[in-house]
């Protein structure tokens, strides 16, 4: 075999090591247009991809980002404006976009148009809140009790998220040893619908207070998958930075800096 070194293209049989400098200046010259013309040719024969190309993310995109995480809320106070049609199915294929452990894609979104199945629901976020609210402490009873903690009656769109605990797909990867990630897969989805609702004016409000066994029994589901949560979808009556629970002075908000552990 004939080896070539960097230089004028020589044999180094015959003419033996160039010397570096030479190298430095034939690769400087030469270098990449040979290269081009390597990878321009192995992506003719099939053997690389096309040259992936993103979109760029400017300051003022990235300023509008941190505005959309700032304005979402979780709301309860909806307005009677119905959702314009196709809305929530584009905004439940954004919620695909989510990641998934293994891409495995647990999530399973039910919505809810019955009238009898959400008046199953709302029961049982009726007893299911009288206990919560029986089992406050003494001094926090009548605070819980001014809490409007579901807007099962106003919100027009309603659905339920599920995750399928053991699905096929993704063939089990990244849950031997944390089979609780397909749970935390299904919630990243719900987290990416709610930011696409709010960029569309949207407000979205998470149901938790409800027996999840009733829940599956009232929409008709497994009973093997795993509530996430009961959501309604609609135009807020109001919008605001601040969390509702801080306004009304149930909770506050801590600094970032304060849940950051450094090793």
């Amino acid at each position: 075999m004939i080896s070539f070194a960097f230089g004028r293209g020589r044999d180094t049989r015959r003419r033996g090591r160039v010397r570096p400098a030479n190298q430095s200046r034939w690769a400087a010259r030469h270098g990449a247009p040979l290269f081009a013309r390597a990878t321009e040719w192995r992506r003719t024969c099939g053997m690389v991809g096309p040259r992936a190309t993103g979109p760029v993310f400017d300051d003022a995109f990235r300023a509008q980002l941190l505005e959309l995480f700032r304005w979402r809320r979780d709301v309860r106070r909806f307005r009677p404006t119905p959702v314009p049609p196709g809305l929530l199915d584009r905004l439940l294929d954004a919620a695909s976009l989510a990641p998934s452990v293994g891409l495995s894609e647990p999530w399973r979104m039910v919505t809810v148009d019955d009238p009898a199945r959400r008046a199953a629901v709302r029961a049982s976020f009726e007893a299911c809140n009288a206990q919560a609210l029986a089992g406050q402490a003494a001094g926090q009873a009548a605070a819980y009790a001014r809490l409007k903690l579901a807007g099962l009656d106003e919100a027009p769109c309603q659905f339920a998220v599920f995750a399928k605990p053991d699905p096929g797909q993704g063939h089990g990867l990244g849950r031997a040893t944390m089979p609780e990630t397909t749970v935390y897969s299904a919630v990243m989805a719900v987290h990416t619908l709610w930011l696409a609702a709010r960029a569309f004016g949207l407000g979205l409000g998470w149901v938790s207070i409800l027996d999840p066994a009733a829940v599956a029994e009232a929409l008709d589901v497994s009973p093997g998958w795993t509530f996430i949560g009961y959501f309604c979808l609609g135009y807020p009556q109001s919008e605001d930075k601040v969390p509702e629970l801080e306004r009304l002075g149930w909770e506050q908000r801590r600094p970032a800096r304060s849940t950051i552990i450094r090793r």
